[in-house]
């Protein structure tokens, strides 16, 4: 059966509707104050942008959708849990500060920020699953113990990922740090040939895994956690994965995380998909690339898998933007995303879902 997705474009001149204005319509769509009950803790599910980055979901955005959990009697709380890597939200100190230099404060936002998995990332619960790599996933806890949920994601590209969505969100977004490094599970390794032995990846490592060994630089795989951060920092793509065979087994591990963040949530989630500055790379970076397709407008569901399906369909029916990373990549592939990773295999996580019961990839869209 199809689920059905709410879509609204962002032209205002004919009706003269601003994007707050669209987003409580999008909410109303939903009924959203029906599934909140009265006292709900709720958590409005969003990524802080890391520092230097600025592609963030617009922390004015979140205002109408805490504003709908106060009507419906519920008590709203924005979250996220702390990096796995080392970045400007590695820890619930960082984290905070740079939620609230992006904006995210009550007075903007009229909800608390609570990072989900306390100070050090240790504030987890384990959650069973009956998935093929994992039978127990950890979430953090202030996410398992939130009454209901709304999920506010941007909609852009990932190198390792294919593209980040609300999947990407509920899995990596939801999971404390040794659940994140239990997705990953993947180990690089310094091709020697293309090390300039810049020292970089030493300095960005967040388990002092790389060292300099004969001049070049080596990773130690039994301190390496897999987060992947000296892939995307080196400029001379010497450190790399074998891409063939570790990003399938990865993007399932991912899509097995999202199941485990829903349990205990049946029926108490909505879906927020915005389609606006679609960047090649995900908001953990540190810097903003030009984004690859027009703005395209913000998408609600119930369904995750759904909402991520027409989100991919929405983008790849675009054409490219002159001067992006999209229009230089090679035009022989329909995704927009994997012509630009072209090892990823984003795909898994809409069928992956189908078939462990995330969701369904077929859907109904319904414009507003």
């Amino acid at each position: 059966m199809a689920s059905k997705v709410y879509f609204t474009d962002f032209r205002a001149r004919t009706n003269k509707q601003n994007k707050i204005e669209k987003i409580k319509k999008l909410l109303d769509k939903l009924e959203v104050t029906n599934f909140i009950s009265k006292n709900d803790l709720t958590a409005i599910k969003i990524h802080f942008g890391e520092q230097g980055g600025d592609t963030f979901i617009n922390p004015i955005f979140v205002r109408p959708v805490a504003d709908k959990i106060i009507q419906a009697g519920g008590k709203p709380f924005i979250t996220d849990t702390n990096t796995l890597y080392s970045g400007s939200r590695h820890n619930s100190v960082d984290h905070m500060i740079t939620a609230i230099e992006h904006g995210f404060n009550y007075a903007v936002t009229h909800a608390p920020v609570i990072i989900a998995d306390g100070l050090k990332s240790d504030n987890f619960t384990n959650v069973d699953i009956d998935g093929k790599h994992f039978k127990s996933t950890k979430i953090a806890s202030d996410i398992v113990n939130a009454d209901s949920m709304i999920v506010m994601s941007h909609f852009k590209g990932h190198g390792m990922a294919g593209f980040g969505g609300a999947i990407k969100n509920l899995a990596m977004g939801c999971a404390n740090a040794e659940g994140k490094k239990d997705q990953h599970s993947l180990r690089p390794v310094v091709k020697n040939k293309k090390c300039k032995a810049c020292g970089k990846c030493i300095e960005i490592c967040p388990q002092n895994a790389v060292s300099m060994v004969d001049g070049y630089a080596y990773i130690d795989k039994e301190l390496c956690v897999g987060c992947a951060e000296c892939i995307a920092m080196c400029q001379f793509q010497s450190i790399v994965l074998d891409w063939s065979v570790e990003l399938q087994e990865f993007t399932e591990k991912l899509t097995e995380y999202a199941l485990g963040a829903v349990q205990g949530k049946e029926n108490k989630i909505v879906y927020l998909n915005f389609l606006i500055d679609i960047t090649p790379d995900c908001d953990c970076v540190p810097w903003s690339d030009t984004p690859i397709v027009p703005n395209i407008g913000m998408l609600a569901s119930f369904d995750p898998v759904a909402i991520d399906k027409a989100s991919l369909d929405l983008v790849n029916r675009q054409k490219p933007l002159r001067g992006s990373l999209l229009d230089e990549s090679e035009h022989h592939d329909l995704d927009h995303f994997k012509r630009m990773h072209k090892s990823t295999k984003g795909n898994i996580q809409i069928s992956y879902g189908e078939e462990i019961g995330l969701g369904s990839s077929e859907y109904e869209l319904i414009k507003i």
